[in-house]
């Protein structure tokens, strides 16, 4: 069985900056994953355009230009799958909202919603997205590193 992979902002950005603490994680996964199509959805395109034309994204911020250029080579990889969101917020994270715990799981949900939906799995680095899941969604959830 193939399994569909979703990144995760934080493993976006590791993937394609290969100055990242972590972009040796990144390339390991994917480069090991033979079995398996990836993609990203409109909240992490529009949130790795938004993290890496900042002023403060370090080492310097990218232009426009090159944030989408980034975009687009990793678009032309094996595997790729743009997913689409559909449904609303509310619809995505009704399983689990009561495992919310703050404002900054906002986003996490919506994607673990997306990957529940799409019987895929959320890739990331944040393991507090393994509480969000719970027991039930914990296959939807791979914490890299």
């Amino acid at each position: 069985m193939i399994q569909r992979s979703l990144l995760d902002l934080n493993v976006l950005i590791a993937l394609a900056d290969q100055r990242h603490d972590h972009h040796q994680i990144a390339r390991t996964w994917f480069a090991s994953s033979e079995r398996h199509t990836w993609g990203i959805c409109p909240l992490t395109e529009a949130g790795f355009v938004r993290v890496t034309t900042r002023p403060a994204f370090l080492p310097g911020p990218h232009t426009f230009a090159r944030a989408i250029a980034i975009l687009q080579s990793l678009k032309a990889l094996p595997g790729y799958r743009y997913w689409e969101i559909r449904d609303g917020w509310v619809d995505l994270t009704s399983p689990f909202v009561a495992r919310i715990s703050g404002h900054q799981q906002v986003t996490d949900a919506y994607l673990l919603g997306l990957a529940v939906k799409e019987d895929g799995v959320l890739v990331t680095f944040d393991r507090g997205l393994h509480y969000l899941a719970g027991p039930k969604f914990s296959r939807n959830v791979l914490v890299l590193g």
